[in-house]
C-alpha cells in the first residue's frame, strides 16, 4: 500500500481514474469532495467520506483514497487533531482534501458532462431581461455624469444574460434535430410531446418578434446617445484592477483600459448583429433564429403527419422498398430477379428507340406499318465504340458555353424589385395607430394581397366569441391588432381588382421589420 504522505505530485495524472478499474467508485469519492468544497469544507476524514457516500469505511474505499492521492487528485495530511494516546499517534490517520489539479479536473469533467447532456432552451425571459437592462442603460446615457459602478454592473449583467440566451438558443436548435427524428415506440407520447414542443417554439417566435423589435430600437437609441461613453466607463473601472507591469504604471493602465474597451466594443457589436439586420443580404441572428424555428415547426408537423399515415396503415416509399427487397430475397432464381427488376423499375435498355437516317430509309423501302413491333423491324446499326464502351463521341465542335450573366442580372433585379415593392406595401399598410377599415384608401394589388394575408392570420387566430385579437404574421415581419366595432355595419375596401366588403373593424398594423 502506498503511504499517502510519501506520494508526490510532480507529475499529476488527475484524469487517470476515468479509465482505471472501479472508475465509478473514484467518481463517487471525488464528487463527494466537490460537494464538500461547495459547502466550504476543505478537509474530510475517511469516515466523513463513507458517511457522505452512505457506505461502510471498507478496504475498497481506503484503496480508492490511496490511488487518488497517488494520481494527484487528493492530498493527504496527518490527522493529529484527535490523538489522545501514544497508540493513536502511531496509528495512521489522514485528512484528505482536493489538490489544485484535482479540483481543476473535476471542474473540467463537470463542464464536459454538462455540455454533452445540455439540450438548451429558448429563453423568452432572457429577452425581457435584456430589454430591461438596455432601458436602464438608456436612462444612464441621458445623464450628463452617469455612475460608473451602475454602468459597469449593468453591462456585465447584460453580457451575461445575452451570452446565456445565445448559447442556449444554439444548443436548443442543435438538439431539435434529434427531437425531430422519432422512433416507432410510444406513438401517443410522441405525438403529445411534439404538440407541446410546437407550442413552446411558437410562443418563443412571438416573444422574439415583439421583444426583438424593442431591443433593436433600444440599441439604435443608445448608439444615438453615444453608447461608447458607457463602454469607456466600464473599461476604466475594469482597468483599475490591472496589475502594474514594469516601471511605467501609467502605460500598463493604458494598455489594460484599451484591451477592456476593445472587449466591450466586440461584445456590443455581437449584441447589435444579433438583433439588428445590416441589410437584406445580412439579416440579424434573431431573424435567422425565427426562420429556423419556423422551419423546425414545419418539420415537426411533417413528422407527425408521416407518423399518422403510418398509424392509419398507409404505405410509404420506405415500406415499398422493404417489401420489394423481401421479394428479391424470395425470388426462386436469377432470371426471376431480372424480371422483377424490369417490372419494378422499367430500366431496360432502350437502344432500339434510336432512329437514324439509314433506319428511316430502310423502313420506307420496306413499307413498314406504323404499328410494327421493333422486334420485326430491320436492325439498327450502332457504332462499335458504343457497343464496347457505352458512349458515343460526337464529331465536330462542342456546343458553346452559354453566358448566363445577363439572366442572373435580370433575376437579381427582379428579386430586388420585389423586395422594394414588398417594403413599400408594408409601409403602405402600416398605421400610426388604431384605424377603421372604412378609412383605408384604395390599395394596390401587392399591398392588398399582403393585407388579405394579415387579415387571414388575425381571423384564424381569433377564437369563437372573441372580438379582439393580436397576432404576428407568419414570417414575423408585421403585427396586426383587429377589434370588432359593435354596430359598425358593413364597410367597403376598394382595390384595383374590385371591392372587398365585411363588418367594420378597428385595425392597427405595425411593421416589425423597421427595427429588426
Amino acid at each position: 500500500m502506498i503511504d499517502p504522505l510519501q506520494a508526490t505530485h510532480r507529475n499529476p495524472q488527475p484524469f487517470a481514474h476515468l479509465s482505471a478499474p472501479n472508475a465509478p467508485v473514484y467518481r463517487q469519492v471525488l464528487r463527494a469532495f466537490a460537494r464538500a468544497k461547495e459547502r466550504f469544507v476543505v478537509h474530510l476524514r475517511p469516515e466523513d467520506i463513507a458517511a457522505e457516500l452512505r457506505r461502510d469505511g471498507d478496504e475498497q474505499l481506503t484503496q480508492a483514497l490511496d490511488k487518488l492521492v497517488e494520481w494527484g487528485n487528493l492530498r493527504a495530511d496527518a490527522d493529529t487533531g484527535r490523538v489522545t494516546s501514544v497508540e493513536d499517534f502511531h496509528r495512521k490517520r489522514f485528512l484528505f482534501q482536493l489538490t489544485t489539479a484535482g479540483h481543476a479536473a473535476e471542474q473540467a469533467i463537470a463542464f464536459y458532462e454538462e455540455a454533452i447532456g445540455r439540450r438548451g432552451a429558448l429563453q423568452s425571459v432572457a429577452l425581457s431581461d435584456i430589454a430591461g437592462q438596455l432601458q436602464a442603460l438608456h436612462e444612464l446615457a441621458e445623464q450628463a455624469d452617469p455612475d460608473p459602478v451602475k454602468v459597469h454592473l449593468l453591462l456585465l449583467s447584460l453580457a451575461e444574460r445575452f451570452s446565456s440566451l445565445a448559447d442556449n438558443a444554439q444548443a436548443f436548435m442543435a438538439s431539435l434535430r434529434r427531437a425531430i427524428d422519432f422512433s416507432d415506440g410510444d406513438v401517443e407520447g410522441f405525438v403529445a410531446y411534439k404538440e407541446r414542443l410546437i407550442d413552446y417554439i411558437d410562443r418563443f417566435i412571438a416573444d422574439l418578434a415583439n421583444s426583438g423589435a424593442r431591443i433593436a430600437l433600444l440599441l439604435t437609441e443608445l448608439e444615438a446617445h453615444d453608447h461608447g461613453r458607457l463602454l469607456r466607463l466600464a473599461a476604466r473601472r475594469e482597468a483599475a484592477d490591472a496589475v502594474p507591469e514594469g516601471d511605467d504604471e501609467a502605460e500598463a493602465y493604458g494598455r489594460a483600459e484599451a484591451a477592456a474597451h476593445a472587449s466591450w466594443e466586440n461584445r456590443w457589436q455581437g449584441l447589435r448583429e444579433w438583433f439588428v439586420s445590416r441589410d437584406a443580404s445580412r439579416p440579424s441572428q434573431a431573424r435567422l433564429l425565427r426562420q429556423s424555428a419556423v422551419t423546425a415547426i414545419k418539420q415537426l408537423l411533417d413528422a407527425v403527419g408521416l407518423l399518422n399515415e403510418r398509424r392509419s396503415g398507409r404505405s410509404d416509399r420506405s415500406a415499398d422498398f422493404r417489401a420489394l427487397a423481401r421479394w428479391f430475397a424470395e425470388a426462386p432464381d436469377e432470371p426471376a430477379t431480372h424480371r422483377l427488376w424490369r417490372a419494378a423499375f422499367g430500366l431496360s435498355p432502350a437502344r432500339h428507340l434510336t432512329v437514324t437516317a439509314e433506319t428511316l430509309s430502310t423502313w420506307k423501302e420496306g413499307d413498314l406499318a406504323p404499328g410494327t413491333s421493333w422486334r420485326d423491324a430491320p436492325p439498327i446499326r450502332i457504332s462499335p465504340q458504343l457497343r464496347m464502351t457505352g458512349s458515343y463521341e460526337r464529331r465536330g465542335k462542342p456546343n458553346r458555353i452559354q453566358d448566363r450573366s445577363q439572366a442572373r442580372r435580370l433575376l437579381l433585379e427582379h428579386v430586388e424589385r420585389e423586395a422594394i415593392e414588398t417594403a413599400a406595401a408594408r409601409t403602405r399598410l402600416r398605421t400610426d395607430g388604431p384605424t377603421l377599415l372604412s378609412e383605408l384608401d384604395v390599395l394596390d394589388p401587392r399591398a392588398f394581397r399582403l393585407f388579405l394575408s394579415l387579415i387571414g392570420d388575425a381571423l384564424a387566430a381569433r377564437l369563437p366569441g372573441e372580438t379582439e385579437v393580436k397576432v404576428a404574421s407568419g414570417d414575423g415581419s408585421m403585427e396586426i391588432r383587429l377589434s370588432l366595432v359593435p354596430g359598425g355595419g358593413q364597410v367597403e375596401i376598394h382595390t384595383v381588382d374590385g371591392v372587398l366588403t365585411g363588418p367594420e373593424h378597428l385595425i392597427e398594423i405595425t411593421d416589425l421589420m423597421e427595427v429588426s
